[in-house]
Protein backbone atom coordinates (compact mmCIF):
# COMPACT_ATOMS: atom_id res chain seq x y z
CA UNK A 1 0.00 0.00 0.00
CA UNK A 2 1.74 3.72 -0.87
CA UNK A 3 2.26 6.31 1.49
CA UNK A 4 -0.79 8.16 0.17
CA UNK A 5 -3.03 5.84 0.13
CA UNK A 6 -2.43 4.66 3.31
CA UNK A 7 -2.71 8.40 4.71
CA UNK A 8 -6.29 8.75 2.73
CA UNK A 9 -8.18 5.97 5.03
CA UNK A 10 -8.04 8.30 7.96
CA UNK A 11 -9.68 11.77 8.59
CA UNK A 12 -7.16 14.56 8.58
CA UNK A 13 -6.23 16.12 11.41
CA UNK A 14 -7.54 19.54 11.61
CA UNK A 15 -4.27 21.63 11.30
CA UNK A 16 -3.33 19.57 8.01
CA UNK A 17 -3.45 20.94 4.86
CA UNK A 18 -3.76 19.02 1.42
CA UNK A 19 -1.05 16.96 1.90
CA UNK A 20 2.74 17.03 0.03
CA UNK A 21 4.60 14.42 0.11
CA UNK A 22 8.47 13.59 -1.13
CA UNK A 23 9.43 10.39 0.32
CA UNK A 24 12.81 8.42 -0.44
CA UNK A 25 11.34 4.71 0.08
CA UNK A 26 13.19 1.86 1.02
CA UNK A 27 13.03 -1.72 2.23
CA UNK A 28 12.56 -0.78 5.94
CA UNK A 29 12.38 2.78 6.20
CA UNK A 30 10.71 5.81 4.56
CA UNK A 31 11.69 9.64 4.53
CA UNK A 32 9.92 12.79 3.26
CA UNK A 33 7.84 15.67 4.30
CA UNK A 34 4.45 16.99 4.95
CA UNK A 35 3.43 20.32 4.24
CA UNK A 36 1.19 21.35 7.26
CA UNK A 37 -0.70 24.81 8.60
CA UNK A 38 -0.24 25.17 12.13
CA UNK A 39 -1.65 27.57 14.29
CA UNK A 40 1.37 28.81 16.56
CA UNK A 41 0.80 29.73 19.59
CA UNK A 42 2.91 32.52 20.37
CA UNK A 43 3.35 33.08 16.26
CA UNK A 44 0.04 32.61 14.33
CA UNK A 45 -0.81 30.74 11.33
CA UNK A 46 1.84 29.11 9.29
CA UNK A 47 2.39 26.79 6.15
CA UNK A 48 5.37 25.11 7.09
CA UNK A 49 7.31 21.36 6.21
CA UNK A 50 7.92 18.96 8.55
CA UNK A 51 10.44 16.13 7.32
CA UNK A 52 9.83 12.62 8.74
CA UNK A 53 11.54 9.63 9.22
CA UNK A 54 9.97 6.09 9.80
CA UNK A 55 12.02 2.83 10.42
CA UNK A 56 11.01 -0.52 10.79
CA UNK A 57 8.63 -3.10 9.58
CA UNK A 58 5.16 -1.15 8.47
CA UNK A 59 2.94 -3.20 10.24
CA UNK A 60 4.49 -3.22 13.74
CA UNK A 61 3.31 -0.83 15.97
CA UNK A 62 3.82 2.73 15.60
CA UNK A 63 6.60 4.46 18.08
CA UNK A 64 7.44 8.20 18.54
CA UNK A 65 11.09 8.62 19.43
CA UNK A 66 12.28 12.23 19.87
CA UNK A 67 14.96 13.64 21.55
CA UNK A 68 16.85 17.20 22.86
CA UNK A 69 16.44 20.65 20.66
CA UNK A 70 20.07 19.01 18.49
CA UNK A 71 18.16 15.09 17.71
CA UNK A 72 16.51 14.91 14.32
CA UNK A 73 14.29 12.41 12.40
CA UNK A 74 17.09 9.88 12.20
CA UNK A 75 16.98 7.80 15.35
CA UNK A 76 18.48 4.04 14.00
CA UNK A 77 20.37 3.10 11.24
CA UNK A 78 18.35 0.88 8.33
CA UNK A 79 19.42 -0.80 5.40
CA UNK A 80 18.19 2.40 3.35
CA UNK A 81 19.79 4.98 5.71
CA UNK A 82 22.69 3.32 7.13
CA UNK A 83 24.38 6.20 8.95
CA UNK A 84 24.42 5.65 12.75
CA UNK A 85 21.36 7.55 14.25
CA UNK A 86 20.96 9.85 17.60
CA UNK A 87 20.03 6.88 19.77
CA UNK A 88 22.21 4.36 17.70
CA UNK A 89 22.70 2.75 21.06
CA UNK A 90 18.80 1.61 21.46
CA UNK A 91 19.13 0.00 17.73
CA UNK A 92 17.94 -3.21 19.42
CA UNK A 93 16.03 -2.05 21.89
CA UNK A 94 13.36 -0.67 19.02
CA UNK A 95 13.29 -3.89 17.12
CA UNK A 96 10.60 -5.14 15.61
CA UNK A 97 8.52 -1.71 16.26
CA UNK A 98 7.92 1.00 13.56
CA UNK A 99 10.16 4.25 14.82
CA UNK A 100 9.09 7.17 13.31
CA UNK A 101 10.97 11.00 14.19
CA UNK A 102 10.45 14.07 12.93
CA UNK A 103 12.92 17.36 12.41
CA UNK A 104 11.81 19.94 15.13
CA UNK A 105 10.06 22.73 13.84
CA UNK A 106 12.94 25.68 13.54
CA UNK A 107 15.57 23.31 13.74
CA UNK A 108 16.42 24.33 10.37
CA UNK A 109 16.50 28.46 11.31
CA UNK A 110 13.81 29.06 8.73
CA UNK A 111 10.93 29.39 11.36
CA UNK A 112 12.36 32.79 13.17
CA UNK A 113 9.06 33.02 15.52
CA UNK A 114 8.62 32.02 19.02
CA UNK A 115 7.65 28.00 19.06
CA UNK A 116 5.72 26.31 21.82
CA UNK A 117 6.60 22.49 22.77
CA UNK A 118 2.59 22.13 22.26
CA UNK A 119 3.39 23.92 18.44
CA UNK A 120 5.58 20.35 18.00
CA UNK A 121 2.76 18.05 19.66
CA UNK A 122 0.27 19.42 16.99
CA UNK A 123 3.20 18.67 14.12
CA UNK A 124 3.89 15.56 15.41
CA UNK A 125 -0.27 14.74 14.80
CA UNK A 126 -0.12 16.03 11.74
CA UNK A 127 2.49 14.13 10.25
CA UNK A 128 0.93 10.68 11.95
CA UNK A 129 -2.07 11.52 9.94
CA UNK A 130 -0.55 11.55 6.68
CA UNK A 131 1.46 8.72 7.24
CA UNK A 132 -1.99 6.92 8.32
CA UNK A 133 -1.15 6.16 11.87
CA UNK A 134 -4.14 6.53 13.49
CA UNK A 135 -2.60 5.36 17.41
CA UNK A 136 0.61 5.48 19.05
CA UNK A 137 1.81 2.49 21.16
CA UNK A 138 4.29 4.59 23.02
CA UNK A 139 5.33 8.05 22.79
CA UNK A 140 9.17 8.25 24.07
CA UNK A 141 10.64 11.63 24.80
CA UNK A 142 14.16 12.67 26.03
CA UNK A 143 15.03 16.18 27.22
CA UNK A 144 13.11 18.61 24.92
CA UNK A 145 11.29 15.89 23.65
CA UNK A 146 9.45 14.32 27.07
CA UNK A 147 8.46 17.95 26.99
CA UNK A 148 6.59 17.69 23.96
CA UNK A 149 5.67 14.20 24.39
CA UNK A 150 3.73 15.71 27.69
CA UNK A 151 1.89 18.28 25.27
CA UNK A 152 0.85 15.17 22.59
CA UNK A 153 0.06 13.48 25.76
CA UNK A 154 -2.55 16.32 27.25
CA UNK A 155 -3.73 17.26 23.72
CA UNK A 156 -3.79 14.50 21.84
CA UNK A 157 -3.98 11.55 23.77
CA UNK A 158 -7.07 9.72 22.20
CA UNK A 159 -3.74 8.73 20.18
CA UNK A 160 -1.50 7.38 22.77
CA UNK A 161 -1.08 4.58 24.61
CA UNK A 162 2.15 4.99 26.68
CA UNK A 163 4.07 7.79 27.40
CA UNK A 164 7.78 7.57 28.42
CA UNK A 165 9.24 11.06 29.35
CA UNK A 166 13.18 10.89 30.01
CA UNK A 167 14.59 13.90 31.88
CA UNK A 168 12.08 16.00 30.79
CA UNK A 169 8.61 17.11 33.37
CA UNK A 170 6.02 19.50 32.72
CA UNK A 171 7.93 23.19 33.60
CA UNK A 172 11.03 24.55 32.71
CA UNK A 173 12.91 24.81 35.96
CA UNK A 174 13.62 28.38 36.89
CA UNK A 175 17.24 27.45 37.53
CA UNK A 176 18.00 25.25 34.19
CA UNK A 177 16.28 28.57 32.17
CA UNK A 178 18.70 31.08 33.63
CA UNK A 179 21.46 28.43 32.05
CA UNK A 180 19.64 29.05 28.61
CA UNK A 181 19.01 32.48 28.95
CA UNK A 182 22.63 33.52 29.16
CA UNK A 183 23.57 30.96 26.03
CA UNK A 184 21.11 32.95 24.20
CA UNK A 185 22.32 36.10 25.24
CA UNK A 186 25.93 34.55 24.26
CA UNK A 187 24.85 33.70 20.95
CA UNK A 188 23.17 37.42 20.52
CA UNK A 189 26.36 38.63 21.44
CA UNK A 190 28.29 36.84 18.81
CA UNK A 191 25.99 37.89 15.92
CA UNK A 192 26.53 41.70 16.96
CA UNK A 193 30.24 41.59 16.79
CA UNK A 194 29.70 39.44 13.47
CA UNK A 195 31.48 36.58 14.88
CA UNK A 196 28.03 34.09 14.89
CA UNK A 197 29.74 31.11 14.84
CA UNK A 198 31.94 31.52 18.05
CA UNK A 199 28.95 32.57 19.95
CA UNK A 200 27.19 29.74 19.23
CA UNK A 201 30.11 27.20 20.19
CA UNK A 202 30.78 29.37 23.52
CA UNK A 203 26.56 28.93 23.96
CA UNK A 204 26.81 24.88 22.83
CA UNK A 205 30.27 24.39 25.77
CA UNK A 206 28.05 26.01 28.39
CA UNK A 207 25.44 24.00 27.66
CA UNK A 208 27.28 21.03 27.86
CA UNK A 209 28.26 22.18 31.14
CA UNK A 210 24.80 21.75 32.01
CA UNK A 211 23.99 18.28 30.72
CA UNK A 212 27.10 16.79 32.54
CA UNK A 213 27.81 16.51 36.17
CA UNK A 214 31.02 18.21 38.23
CA UNK A 215 31.28 13.93 39.53
CA UNK A 216 32.15 13.28 35.37
CA UNK A 217 34.51 16.66 35.09
CA UNK A 218 36.53 15.35 38.50
CA UNK A 219 37.08 12.05 36.74
CA UNK A 220 37.84 12.95 33.00
CA UNK A 221 39.85 16.70 33.70
CA UNK A 222 41.57 16.17 36.75
CA UNK A 223 44.99 17.00 35.31
CA UNK A 224 46.25 20.65 36.41
CA UNK A 225 45.52 24.08 34.59
CA UNK A 226 49.13 24.52 32.49
CA UNK A 227 50.67 27.45 30.85
CA UNK A 228 49.88 27.46 27.36
CA UNK A 229 51.58 30.52 25.68
CA UNK A 230 50.76 33.68 27.89
CA UNK A 231 47.46 32.25 29.61
CA UNK A 232 46.27 29.89 31.13
CA UNK A 233 44.54 26.84 29.63
CA UNK A 234 43.21 23.91 31.96
CA UNK A 235 42.34 20.54 31.32
CA UNK A 236 38.50 20.18 29.92
CA UNK A 237 38.72 23.30 27.44
CA UNK A 238 39.83 21.25 24.21
CA UNK A 239 36.85 18.74 24.99
CA UNK A 240 35.04 21.61 25.51
CA UNK A 241 36.27 23.72 21.89
CA UNK A 242 35.59 20.36 19.83
CA UNK A 243 32.17 20.05 21.08
CA UNK A 244 31.50 23.53 20.56
CA UNK A 245 32.92 22.83 16.90
CA UNK A 246 31.17 20.06 16.05
CA UNK A 247 27.72 21.92 17.05
CA UNK A 248 28.84 24.82 14.69
CA UNK A 249 28.68 22.52 11.56
CA UNK A 250 25.46 21.11 11.93
CA UNK A 251 23.21 23.63 14.22
CA UNK A 252 22.49 27.19 13.05
CA UNK A 253 22.18 30.27 15.54
CA UNK A 254 18.12 31.07 14.87
CA UNK A 255 17.52 27.30 15.44
CA UNK A 256 19.45 27.28 18.49
CA UNK A 257 17.65 30.43 20.08
CA UNK A 258 14.22 29.10 19.19
CA UNK A 259 14.66 25.81 20.27
CA UNK A 260 16.11 26.96 23.38
CA UNK A 261 13.12 29.58 23.55
CA UNK A 262 10.80 26.57 23.32
CA UNK A 263 11.85 24.63 26.17
CA UNK A 264 11.79 27.96 28.57
CA UNK A 265 8.35 28.61 27.02
CA UNK A 266 6.86 24.75 27.92
CA UNK A 267 4.30 24.52 30.53
CA UNK A 268 1.84 21.91 30.33
CA UNK A 269 -1.03 21.50 32.91
CA UNK A 270 -0.38 17.46 33.36
CA UNK A 271 -3.80 16.72 34.98
CA UNK A 272 -4.97 16.82 30.75
CA UNK A 273 -2.54 13.70 30.71
CA UNK A 274 -4.81 10.81 31.24
CA UNK A 275 -2.53 8.42 29.41
CA UNK A 276 -0.40 5.48 31.04
CA UNK A 277 3.15 7.30 31.93
CA UNK A 278 6.55 6.30 32.81
CA UNK A 279 8.37 9.40 34.28
CA UNK A 280 12.40 8.51 34.21
CA UNK A 281 14.57 11.06 36.34
CA UNK A 282 18.00 11.83 37.02
CA UNK A 283 19.21 12.08 40.52
CA UNK A 284 22.38 14.71 39.03
CA UNK A 285 20.58 16.27 36.41
CA UNK A 286 21.23 19.67 36.70
CA UNK A 287 18.37 20.61 34.32
CA UNK A 288 15.08 18.67 35.62
CA UNK A 289 14.91 18.26 39.16
CA UNK A 290 14.01 14.88 40.75
CA UNK A 291 11.24 16.65 42.44
CA UNK A 292 9.99 18.29 39.47
CA UNK A 293 9.79 14.33 38.24
CA UNK A 294 7.74 13.25 41.37
CA UNK A 295 5.81 16.79 40.76
CA UNK A 296 4.50 15.90 37.53
CA UNK A 297 3.39 12.25 38.28
CA UNK A 298 1.23 13.46 41.09
CA UNK A 299 -0.48 15.19 38.48
CA UNK A 300 -1.25 13.00 35.92
CA UNK A 301 -4.53 11.61 36.04
CA UNK A 302 -3.51 7.56 34.54
CA UNK A 303 -1.34 5.23 35.76
CA UNK A 304 2.20 6.83 36.40
CA UNK A 305 5.35 5.76 37.97
CA UNK A 306 8.65 6.94 38.72
CA UNK A 307 11.95 5.41 37.97
CA UNK A 308 14.77 6.91 38.87
CA UNK A 309 18.64 7.04 37.63
CA UNK A 310 21.65 7.52 39.19
CA UNK A 311 24.32 8.35 36.65
CA UNK A 312 27.50 10.76 36.41
CA UNK A 313 26.17 11.60 33.13
CA UNK A 314 23.06 13.73 34.86
CA UNK A 315 20.89 14.90 31.93
CA UNK A 316 23.11 13.12 29.00
CA UNK A 317 22.31 9.61 31.13
CA UNK A 318 19.38 9.14 28.31
CA UNK A 319 22.66 8.96 25.88
CA UNK A 320 24.96 7.61 27.97
CA UNK A 321 23.32 4.66 30.51
CA UNK A 322 21.72 2.30 27.54
CA UNK A 323 21.54 -0.78 29.43
CA UNK A 324 19.62 1.13 32.13
CA UNK A 325 16.99 3.09 29.72
CA UNK A 326 16.56 0.53 27.79
CA UNK A 327 15.36 -1.94 30.58
CA UNK A 328 13.42 0.95 31.07
CA UNK A 329 12.13 0.60 27.29
CA UNK A 330 11.91 -3.15 26.91
CA UNK A 331 8.92 -3.43 29.93
CA UNK A 332 7.05 -0.64 28.11
CA UNK A 333 7.39 -2.29 24.53
CA UNK A 334 6.46 -5.59 26.28
CA UNK A 335 3.10 -4.32 26.76
CA UNK A 336 3.24 -2.62 23.07
CA UNK A 337 3.69 -5.43 20.56
CA UNK A 338 0.15 -6.52 21.66
CA UNK A 339 -0.86 -5.26 18.09
CA UNK A 340 -0.31 -2.79 15.88
CA UNK A 341 -1.34 1.04 15.61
Amino acid sequence: MSLVESAAQFAPHPYVSPYAFEPVQGRDAVRGEVALELNLRHAGCRALRVRYEAVGPAGAPAVLVAGGISADRHVVASGAFPQAGWWQAQAGTFAGLRVIAIDWLGADGALDAPIDSADQADAIAGVLDALGVRTLAAFVGCSYGAMVGLQFAANHGERLRHLVAISGAHRAHPYASAWRALQRKIVALGQLQCAEDQGLSLARQLAILSYRTPQEFAERFDAAAVVDGARARCASEDYLDACGSRFVERFDATAYTRLSESIDLHSVDASRIAVTTTVVGVEDDLLVPIADCYALVEQVRADTQVRVLRSKYGHDAFLKETDAVAAILRAVFADCRGGAA
